[in-house]
């Protein structure tokens, strides 16, 4: 998703630049490291068997689904998309100052080709996802922990887009902001790691006890993830926390636009 906040610019120009900054992005990422394209899935991968063997065989789990794994990934491999990018929304300015400066096309673009390149890794990860669905459905033979691929799957390409309009608008706040206050960078690492644990990741929001649910379903990441979860567990469908996604993710967007061009010209003088 593009926002044509900033200096003036055709569309295909900008699309172009977004896209060659993101290649740009990707290349540098893949082509100094050895493992290159295994570190888009190591992360969620790791952090998942983790997850996996605290709650299946260290303590007696009560919360997800069956199979644990698959409900872990389905929901790691966003939040890797969503955590890597607001982390580098803090210095999304001031890692190449000079170009943001000196160019031309929308600043905005700064913001959008981190989202375009944290999700092109995103979905580079997804066949992590894939191997663990087929694995299951060849050697589970207990019919109440085999994935159940349905009609939810239609609703992906629903969750993606409800990512990409709540990072940009989180991007659009954030990066300026942080580009004037230097210590908002170690902040919004503190939020993120709290952020994970009270977001549904390694549990329902059902799991969450009495008012707590509400609460959680406040989240915007809640109804997001219930949308990724469709495609496997259709019982997960709650309209409640995808509505508030929904609503809250343009909502942010819309103060993201706002915030960025009221504070555009300051980050310029600062940078």
């Amino acid at each position: 998703m593009t926002s044509t906040v900033g200096a003036p610019g055709t569309p295909q120009r900008y699309l172009h630049s977004l896209w060659l900054l993101s290649a740009r992005d990707l290349k540098v990422r893949y082509s100094t490291s050895a493992l290159g394209y295994l570190w888009s899935v190591l992360d969620p991968l790791v952090m998942s068997a983790i997850y996996w063997f605290v709650f299946t065989m260290v303590f007696q789990r009560d919360v997800g689904e069956e199979p644990y794994i698959v409900f872990l990934i389905s929901a790691l491999l966003p939040w890797v998309w969503f955590n890597s990018s607001v982390g580098d929304f803090t210095r999304a300015f001031k890692k190449d100052a000079r170009l943001v400066r000196s160019t031309a096309i929308p600043r905005s673009i700064w913001v959008n080709r981190i989202v375009l390149s944290k999700g092109v890794e995103f979905l580079f990860s997804l066949p992590v996802l894939a191997i663990f669905v087929v694995f299951n459905l060849l050697t589970e033979t207990r019919p109440d922990h085999v994935v159940h691929i349905g009609w939810g799957v239609l609703w992906l390409p629903v969750a993606v887009l409800m990512q990409v309009v709540l990072l940009v608008g989180i991007g659009l706040l954030i990066a300026p902001l942080c580009a004037l206050y230097t210590d908002l960078e170690r902040t919004t690492a503190l939020v993120l790691r709290a952020l994970f644990y009270a977001t549904p990741i390694i549990y329902n929001v059902s799991n969450l006890p009495g008012a707590f649910q509400t609460i959680g379903a406040f989240n915007p990441l809640a109804g997001i993830l219930t949308l990724y979860r469709m495609a496997f567990f259709p019982e997960q469908w709650d309209p409640f926390p995808v509505i508030v996604s929904a609503v809250m993710s343009v909502a942010i967007l819309g103060i993201g636009i706002w915030v960025f061009r009221a504070l555009e010209r300051p980050v310029l003088k600062e940078l």
